[in-house]
């Protein structure tokens, strides 16, 4: 729950509980003799789900969040209407705005994909990445003309660590599909990843001029700029992935911490000043890539971000960028 909320959203759904629960507990105590207490505690309920739904939401992609929205909104406005209009029979509202979730789970829920895909999934959250492929390999198989079935199994052997299978994957999409931004980009993280900077460049410059109005091609065509020290590049594609409103605060921390380091580059200090504050703005994304990072499955980001993300810590903390060793304790 901390890794999908993010530490902000994970804090306030846990306060969200906390006071709705505490509130309606006082209200089994000190009940009136005008039975308000049932629909006060259904309003309380009702409040509860629809701040707990906004979090979620808050993190899901847009085509899930359309999903979500038509299995939660009409539970709520069923429980809303109960609360409000006949707080007597609140308990029938209730069931059946959370029956509704239930059967809504199903009514709308995705297909799952091919039978080799939940098996690829089920080893893969065991560790077993070699069987994931394998059931990979066999869906491509069967449908070799299918770019998604390449893209996943490039994820498996990025997590694998075999960056030149996943290179060749991403290469069969783009050769399947010219124009994916998708495989360019995949195929620019692999080459950063194997430290082959000047053909990750050449990746996500392609990733670009396709998707131009995407965050991610920028962000990382700025990360892979980093890498070279072109600091008038990372500037510019790092600022144009701010404009194109980055969603997490653990991207906009390495995006300012790039921005700092190019500004410094290029000999503007106000503008790597402005960047540090925007950067320490960023605590929360921090907290993010600390509790990501501890994953098992997160080695393909340990191997990039490392560094970086222990650059913006102690930047964040105003900790001197190179300790000395042995350097004698402050009194």
């Amino acid at each position: 729950m901390q890794i999908f909320f993010g530490p902000r959203n994970f804090r306030a759904f846990v306060a969200l509980l906390a006071v709705t629960g505490l509130a309606s507990l006082a209200l089994n105590v000190v009940s009136d003799a005008s039975g308000l207490a049932p629909a006060l505690q259904t309003l309380l309920l009702l409040i509860f789900v629809v701040g707990a739904a906004y979090l979620v939401m808050d993190r899901l992609p847009a085509e899930e969040r359309r999903r979500w929205l038509a299995v939660i909104l009409p539970s709520i406005l069923v429980m809303g209407i109960g609360a409000l209009a006949l707080p007597q029979a609140s308990g029938l509202f209730i069931g059946a705005g959370l029956g509704w979730m239930v059967a809504g789970i199903f009514i709308f829920r995705n297909a799952g994909g091919p039978r080799s895909y939940k098996a690829a999934v089920k080893a893969m959250r065991k560790g077993d990445y070699q069987t994931a492929i394998a059931e990979m390999t066999a869906q491509i198989k069967q449908e070799p003309q299918r770019a998604e079935h390449f893209r996943f199994r490039a994820e498996l052997n990025r997590l694998s660590g075999d960056l030149k299978s996943a290179r060749r994957d991403y290469q069969r999409m783009i050769e399947l599909d010219k124009s994916s931004a998708v495989a360019r980009n995949g195929l620019a993280e692999v080459e950063l990843q194997a430290g082959r900077f000047d053909a990750a460049r050449q990746a996500a410059l392609r990733a670009q001029e396709l998707a131009p109005e995407e965050w991610v091609a920028a962000y990382n065509l700025g990360m892979i700029e980093d890498r070279l020290k072109n600091y008038a590049a990372v500037a510019r594609a790092i600022t144009r992935a701010l404009e194109l409103k980055m969603p997490d605060s653990r991207h906009r921390l390495l995006a300012h911490l790039y921005l700092n380091r190019a500004y410094h580059g290029l000999g503007e200090y106000d503008a790597a000043a402005q960047a540090l504050d925007a950067l320490k703005s960023e605590r929360a994304g921090l907290e993010e890539w600390q509790v990501i990072m501890s994953a098992d499955e997160a080695q393909a980001l340990r191997d990039v971000l490392t560094d970086d993300i222990e650059a913006a810590r102690r930047l964040i903390e105003n900790e001197p960028e190179n300790e000395p060793e042995n350097a004698p304790a402050a009194e």
